[in-house]
């Protein structure tokens, strides 16, 4: 069901690309999908990474980890207020008079839409309810794709219309989230895996603080910042350092890698993280057999899909995208690269959600992170859309080594059966 609903996420993603490209233009479209990339920048610190942290520590307490549902709440509150005023100071004082700034101040409450999927997402996650997770999945894309549909319909609509109708439905899909929510910081959620519900008599009292939470948390929150950065980061400076029209040829070509990469995070994310976490304090062979034959499957599936990103793009791309997309092809031709070292490095780094190992995860992106900005700052001006995708190439090449650094240090595995 997972796999269904990113399959046809990523197919709806693709089309609405592919339409606002195709109806905005390379400029226009730039302007917008930049601007939607400092939001999604930004975004993810809201909560902080404490999804991965309520999978970690429901993994190995059971229901026992209720007790940090309401310090998780507060600490939400505090790093999403954090996160919109970022974003409000970043469109007032820093964003261009060029309609940057409207963009910016639009397409703000996609915050919200961000943090609402992740959370119900993580309830429904515990439950192992993947048919609702699936659905929920393909809110936000489902209704994207509507909003390019006008667009085609309707041509004399602007980008302006595009970026106040994806801060409606980010207000509307927050709303309709607020009751699982609701539920969850309850404590009402149906935990799968762990037996049936102890009785109140049987449960822990007192929650932990903020201050408890943070000093567990704060490698998962870490990464959930650094992570955006390292993967927009090309896009935004493509924008300030050379224009809207690099940038919007750009951001196609990334959009098509991150529905590639939906793949490996579908499987390792949304499916096994959970079971990992578990596994790992109860079933230490079975962890490790998952993880070494995980390598091997990503790495040969990541090659599979870089040589059809290489074959196809050159004929697929101007007939889908125009004319005036066809230097997208050169773009992809070099992301293409990144596929194997991507899916090898998210097969890798599950080995590294577990126990407290989350920091040397962190130590890898945060490399990465600095490698992304320095080579984009070095390459962009030069050589433009071709030089950020070379700086992404080596900025995942040192995300892997980083990885592998991290799991041979700390996680060597066990040789069970």
């Amino acid at each position: 069901m997972l796999g269904l609903a990113t399959a046809s996420g990523a197919f709806m993603v693709f089309l609405t690309q592919t339409l606002l490209a195709r109806e905005l233009g390379p400029a226009a479209y730039g302007l917008f999908a930049s601007s939607l990339a400092t939001v999604t920048m930004v975004g993810p610190l809201a909560g902080f990474g404490l999804t991965q942290f309520r999978l970690k520590v429901y993994g190995a307490e059971g229901w026992a980890a209720n007790r940090w549902l309401r310090p998780s709440l507060r600490f939400t509150l505090l790093t999403t207020s954090l996160a919109l005023g970022i974003l409000v100071a970043w469109s007032l004082f820093i964003a261009p008079h060029n309609g940057t700034r409207f963009a910016l101040l639009a397409l703000t409450p996609v915050v919200f839409s961000i943090l609402a999927i992740d959370l119900v997402s993580n309830k429904l996650r515990l439950e192992e309810r993947f048919g609702a997770m699936a659905l929920w999945q393909m809110a936000i894309p489902a209704s994207r794709l509507l909003v390019a549909f006008a667009l085609l319909l309707v041509p004399q609509l602007t980008g302006r219309f595009v970026a106040l109708s994806y801060c409606m439905i980010s207000i509307l899909v927050a709303l309709s989230v607020f009751p699982h929510v609701r539920r969850m910081v309850s404590g009402d959620i149906e935990l799968h895996g762990h037996g049936p519900r102890p009785a109140a008599s049987d449960r822990v009292a007192i929650d932990p603080g903020v201050a408890s939470l943070w000093s567990q948390a704060w490698a998962y929150g870490a990464f959930a910042v650094l992570y955006p950065v390292f993967f927009q980061i090309s896009t935004i400076l493509l924008k300030y350092l050379h224009s809207d029209a690099q940038a919007g040829m750009y951001s196609i070509g990334l959009a098509i890698m991150t529905a590639v990469y939906l793949i490996p995070a579908t499987i390792y994310q949304k499916y096994l993280l959970l079971k990992l976490h578990r596994w790992n304090t109860h079933d230490v062979a079975k962890f490790w057999r998952v993880y070494r034959q995980g390598n091997v499957a990503m790495l040969l599936l990541g090659l599979v899909i870089s040589a059809g990103i290489v074959l196809v793009s050159p004929w697929i791309v101007p007939l889908v995208f125009g004319e005036r997309y066809r230097g997208v092809v050169g773009i992809l031709m070099i992301l293409a690269i990144c596929a194997p070292i991507r899916f090898l490095s998210t097969a890798m780094g599950s080995a590294l959600v577990t126990d407290n190992h989350m920091r040397l995860r962190v130590v890898a992106m945060a490399m990465a992170t600095v490698v992304a900005v320095l080579a984009n700052l070095l390459l962009i001006p030069r050589f433009g859309a071709h030089g950020a995708a070379w700086a992404t190439v080596a900025s995942e090449l040192v995300l892997l080594a980083g990885t592998y650094w991290g799991v041979q240090k700390f996680n060597r595995p066990q040789r069970a059966a």
